[in-house]
């Protein structure tokens, strides 16, 4: 066999090989995804989102407590984890650009992405749950915002570092001070790949449970004070199916089937942002 037979088998082989685990991963996507469907899409009724749970063993209710935990606590966690998270990607990106303490942040965030949900739940207990001693709203949206913060420092960091610089020199041509070329110039320029990663970053804490499960833990009853336990749709799903009842694992496929239709819109609308922007 000569050497272009040769590597025209091995390319054949490692195509064949190539399309058939990508074949293999995109089959059990399709069949969970649609499983989710199947089961979440007859389970949608407007008394899932209008009513409270009702006791154990007891049919109807909705899960309009969940609905609401999950929106303040998310809200929450975006609200403390993006500002930081763009303020430390800025600060890597222009003031501390090619040091190294640039460097072992940025190893430092792409480890924190990898880390284990529960890991950081672990962490946000010992330090807001058990010295306060009792579980809370805000210890869950701190440990989401923790979740975020790296994706966001991340993201920042890699579009503030495509902007060209002959757009800071520029604006300093013209006097202005850095601040403001920061603001009015080079935030202009990355902001729809800002706008991305803080999109993605939701989605990746929208359906985060084991955090929750050490910090907010769960509610029963309709609670916004986030001083105390408050609910969440994650946390629901995962004790309801675990429990006993047919009527809990009916709401947990249409609780399932609102997160993932959530997280698809938001990954839909990032990379319909990123198409827009880049063409």
């Amino acid at each position: 066999m000569n050497i272009e037979r040769r590597r025209k088998l091995e390319s054949f082989i490692a195509m064949s090989l190539s399309t058939l685990a990508a074949l293999f991963g995109l089959f059990w996507l399709v069949f969970i995804l649609g499983d989710v469907l199947f089961h979440g899409v007859g389970a949608l009724k407007p008394e899932l989102f209008l009513k409270d749970p009702t006791p154990a063993g007891v049919s109807g209710g909705g899960l309009r407590n969940a609905f609401i935990g999950q929106i303040l606590i998310t809200s929450f966690a975006t609200l403390i984890g993006v500002p930081v998270g763009i303020l430390g990607g800025t600060f890597l990106a222009e003031y501390a650009r090619g040091t190294k303490t640039a460097g072992v942040i940025s190893i430092l965030s792409d480890v924190m992405v990898s880390v284990p949900s529960i890991v950081i739940g672990t962490f946000i207990y010992a330090v807001l749950v058990r010295p306060v001693g009792h579980f809370s709203g805000w210890a869950g949206a701190v440990a989401l915002a923790v979740i975020m913060i790296p994706v966001v420092l991340r993201t920042t960091e890699d579009m503030l570092s495509l902007v060209p610089w002959t757009l800071r020199e520029a604006a300093f041509a013209l006097g202005a001070p850095y601040y403001k070329v920061i603001i009015q110039v080079v935030y202009r320029g990355a902001a729809t790949g800002i706008l991305t990663g803080i999109l993605l970053s939701i989605a990746r804490v929208a359906g985060e449970t084991a955090p929750l499960l050490f910090t907010s833990f769960n509610n029963a009853f309709f609670s916004v004070d986030m001083k105390g336990p408050v609910s969440s749709l994650t946390v629901t799903i995962f004790q309801y199916a675990m429990g006993p009842y047919e009527e809990w694992h009916v709401q947990a496929w249409a609780a399932s089937f609102v997160i993932t239709l959530f997280i698809l819109l938001l990954t839909i609308a990032g990379r319909l942002l990123i198409k827009w922007r880049y063409k």
